[in-house]
């Protein structure tokens, strides 16, 4: 596990807690984590609370949810058991591509459930996911590349200004991204 903040670490000790409650209410999930991912990080991550970083076979938390007040043990255990199934068809050569997405997270979200089956007292945390597999099924264009890159852009900005960069830097930067996109859209000149 590994971590950006600073001492004493208490999101890697929240992340370490909610390995313990996979580990000890579904043994069959704690071992494809440990299987499927090679490392847990938390760090700040523009736009997700959790993602799987294939190139290092690892499960990256966004440090503001892990630390979050409102973030139970419950939520981030299901968040590690939803990326480890990412990991999981990723090896399987099952790529995230856009046309792939809403089916894989359907696969990673009833993944979450029967984790969540398993936790006493998971009632409305099963509803919730529930709830949001549902919203997944009608809404497909979510997980367009176009919507990607319009989550990102709003992820990048939300992070910026919890580093407390300056919002005239934001639009700055915002406004040289959008021009590079445009440039490397545009057709190739004769």
């Amino acid at each position: 596990m590994g971590s950006t903040e600073s001492e004493p670490q208490p999101g890697l000790r929240r992340v370490e807690d909610a390995l313990r409650l996979i580990k000890d209410h579904d043994s069959l999930h704690y071992l494809r984590v440990v299987h499927n991912l090679e490392r847990v990080w938390v760090h700040l991550i523009p736009g997700a609370l959790g993602q799987y970083d294939p190139s290092l076979g690892t499960c990256v938390l966004d440090e503001r949810f892990v630390l979050s007040e409102t973030t139970t043990l419950e939520r981030i255990a299901s968040t590690i058991v939803h990326e480890a199934t990412h990991a999981r068809l990723d090896k399987w050569g099952i790529r995230y591509v856009e046309k792939e997405r809403s089916r894989i997270e359907a696969i990673c979200l009833r993944r979450e459930l029967n984790f969540a089956a398993r936790l006493p007292g998971s009632d409305s945390f099963r509803e919730e996911i529930a709830s949001k597999l549902e919203w997944y099924a009608g809404n497909n264009d979510y997980f367009t590349d176009v919507n990607f890159r319009e989550r990102d852009d709003q992820g990048n900005v939300e992070t910026l200004r919890h580093l407390g960069t300056p919002d005239w830097l934001i639009s700055f930067l915002m406004r040289m991204v959008r021009r590079r996109r445009l440039r490397a859209s545009a057709p190739p000149r004769s």
